[in-house]
């Protein structure tokens, strides 16, 4: 595998039999192709291509007697949620080029742990060595080395000397936290570009970065949340807001409580736009949405709001290419930039969807809705 301009975590593995014989650009058409409008821009692959969320897709594969067997290598520095949607969106792919395919996920390979065990049987032989000279009592051992690694992972960053996680400079995306002791529970938890407010009042260093880097302020569950939120968003460009849940602390929550609250991030477009004023559309398009919710389907339908077909959303982008004559377009996916653009072209009136990407160039001749925009 060539070597990549970003820091690997983790490398999807999965391997792919065709019903004929395909060359690798049929596989990286069907790899971008069928997952695009999924999961929206955030896990999109071709905007994590862009911004060096994920590295150069790498194919092989091999044909013999009208079929094609290979393997798909994806290397990602996504965290282990996303890299697991990454990898189950893979195997969901069902054609490649004109043919029949199936698609299945050998491992995902954890490129750090690998790292570690490595350094853990390293580190068995220094203290093999070391014990013959001297013997430690075991506990005061561990706790002597704890600490050494605790107190090198915090450091003082800026002017104001704010604790921080050694990443800040080099991560393109920082999480923002309240406290010291929320910068060490997420260290602890292998989060390392996180940088600490200490205090209600936001410092200019903070300030500074979010204007630079993607940011992500992770608060408590309660009222002073609140309040540092509302200071936050006032003077600083918070991009996505990730909560404890009620009453707990961020301090307080173990690995995969942090894990699942930062999933659950929401844009701050969410949390700090008014609700808009429902749309009156005919009932037809009602019926559609209550008909597709969760089915990851479209469905196209005329002027004369009839139903011209239903299809995966995978497929939807290439279809709406060759079909003409479609007024209405509803799918239980998002509205992608790339979709606009074809609604555009083809004299599309309405894309009517779950949600719309937040890229998006508003466009002149195509309305956009999302589902909770539609009046009962």
């Amino acid at each position: 595998m060539s070597s990549q301009s970003f820091t690997v975590k983790y490398v999807i593995r999965a391997n792919f039999v065709v019903e004929g014989v395909v060359e690798k650009p049929d596989v990286v058409g069907a790899i971008f192709g069928q997952t695009e409008g999924l999961f929206g821009s955030e896990l999109d692959l071709r905007e994590l291509q862009k911004t060096g969320r994920i590295g150069r897709i790498e194919i092989e594969l091999k044909s013999e007697k009208d079929k094609t067997e290979g393997s798909i290598i994806i290397p990602t520095s996504l965290d282990r949620v996303s890299t697991a949607i990454i990898a189950a969106t893979i195997e969901s792919i069902e054609r490649i080029g004109p043919c029949k395919a199936r698609v299945h996920l050998e491992k995902i390979e954890d490129v750090r742990e690998s790292k570690r065990k490595a350094i853990i049987k390293r580190a068995k032989e220094i203290l093999h060595e070391w014990n013959l000279e001297k013997q430690p009592e075991t506990e005061e051992l561990f706790r002597e080395v704890s600490e050494i690694l605790r107190a090198a992972r915090v450091q003082k960053y800026g002017p104001e000397k704010l604790t921080a996680g050694p990443e800040i400079d080099s991560a393109k995306e920082i999480i923002i936290v309240e406290g010291r002791a929320d910068v060490i529970n997420l260290l602890k938890a292998g989060i390392q570009n996180v940088i600490a407010l200490e205090g209600v009042k936001v410092p200019e260093t903070i300030i500074k970065l979010t204007k630079e880097k993607e940011a992500t302020a992770f608060l408590d569950g309660d009222r002073g949340g609140d309040l540092i939120l509302k200071e936050l968003l006032q003077v600083a460009r918070i991009k996505y807001v990730a909560r404890a849940p009620k009453g707990r602390e961020v301090e307080d929550l173990n690995a995969k409580e942090i894990e699942e609250a930062l999933s659950k991030r929401v844009p701050v477009e969410e949390i700090t736009k008014k609700r808009r004023r429902r749309v009156l559309v005919p009932k037809e398009i009602r019926n559609a949405i209550e008909e597709l919710k969760g089915t990851l389907e479209a469905i196209l339908l005329d002027e004369n709001m009839k139903e011209i077909e239903r299809m995966p959303v995978s497929e939807l982008a290439e279809r709406l290419k060759e079909i003409d004559g479609v007024d209405t377009v509803v799918f239980d996916g998002v509205i992608t930039q790339r979709l606009v653009d074809i609604a555009s072209e083809k004299k599309i009136k309405y894309l009517v969807a779950a949600r719309i990407s937040d890229v998006i160039k508003q466009p002149l001749n195509v309305k956009l809705l999302t589902f909770d925009s539609i009046s009962d």
